[in-house]
C-alpha cells in the first residue's frame, strides 16, 4: 500500500489509492467494490472516514452507490446537452452506450397549479402523465416525468410509450420541437425517484426542468428530469 505521507490525509489515501486501482484497471467499470466494513478494515480505518473517501470518489463521478447493494465502479460520465434535439436512445448510441426505457405510468390527469404555471393552462385542464426510467449500459441513470397537453395528444396512450416521444410526436402527430425554456439546479431524490433510480431518500440528483414549445412557438409540453449526478455531464454549446 502507498506510503501514507505521500497522500496527506488518511481521507485522500484512500481516494487516490482506488483511483488508482481504476486508473490501472485493477477495478473496471461495473465492479463492485469490497463493502464498507471490508473497507474499513483493508484502510484500518473509521468507517466515517471511509464514507468521506467514497463521497468524494461519487462526486468525482468514480464511483456510484446503489441502495442496499453496495458501491460500483463509474462508467464515462453520459455527455448530455438538453439544447439538442435528439431522443435520449439516439445520444446514448452516438457515445457507443446501450439505452432503454422503463414505463412506470402513463394516466390522464389534472395539471398542477404547478403546471398550470408553466403550461399556461387554466385550471382543471388535462394533461397526460408518463413516468419513465431511462437506463444507459443496464443502469438506471434518469427518472422523468413528462406533462403533455392533453387536447394536442389525443390517444397518445395508445402507443408505445417506451420509444421515442420526440419521433411519436412529429410521425403521430406532426409536431417538431422549436424553443425550450430550462431550470437546472440539484435537488434530493425522494420516494419513486430515489427507488427507480436505486438511491437513497434524500440521495443528490441533478434535476432538470424543460417546458418545451413546437415549431410554431406553442407550449408542448414539460420534462421534469432527475439524473444521478454522478452519470452526466451536462454540456452546453451556446453556438
Amino acid at each position: 500500500m502507498p506510503n501514507p505521507i505521500r497522500y496527506g490525509s488518511q481521507t485522500t489515501r484512500i481516494r487516490k489509492v482506488l483511483e488508482e486501482q481504476i486508473d490501472q484497471g485493477l477495478l473496471r467499470p461495473g465492479d463492485k467494490l469490497p463493502s464498507e466494513r471490508e473497507l474499513s478494515a483493508l484502510f484500518e480505518t473509521t468507517r466515517i472516514t471511509l464514507k468521506d473517501a467514497l463521497l468524494a470518489l461519487e462526486a468525482a463521478g468514480r464511483i456510484y452507490c446503489e441502495d442496499r447493494r453496495g458501491w460500483f465502479v463509474s462508467r464515462p460520465r453520459l455527455m448530455y446537452n438538453p439544447q439538442y434535439r435528439i431522443h435520449f436512445h439516439e445520444m446514448v448510441t452516438m457515445q457507443n452506450r446501450q439505452a432503454s426505457t422503463q414505463v412506470l405510468s402513463a394516466a390522464s390527469t389534472l395539471a398542477t397549479p404547478e403546471l398550470c404555471r408553466d403550461l399556461n393552462l387554466q385550471p382543471l385542464t388535462p394533461v397526460i402523465k408518463i413516468q419513465r426510467v431511462r437506463s444507459v449500459d443496464g443502469r438506471a441513470v434518469k427518472y422523468v416525468e413528462h406533462n403533455l397537453i392533453a387536447s394536442r395528444f389525443p390517444r397518445i396512450l395508445d402507443h408505445d410509450l417506451t420509444q421515442s416521444l420526440t419521433c411519436l410526436y412529429k410521425e403521430q402527430f406532426g409536431y417538431s420541437y422549436g424553443r425550450a425554456r430550462f431550470e437546472i439546479y440539484p435537488t434530493a431524490a425522494q420516494g419513486i425517484i430515489a427507488e427507480s433510480l436505486n438511491l437513497a431518500d434524500s440521495s443528490p440528483v441533478l434535476f432538470i426542468k424543460r417546458i418545451n414549445y413546437d415549431q410554431n412557438g406553442q407550449i408542448l409540453d414539460s420534462d421534469l428530469e432527475y439524473w444521478r449526478h454522478d452519470a452526466v455531464c451536462v454540456s452546453i454549446d451556446s453556438g
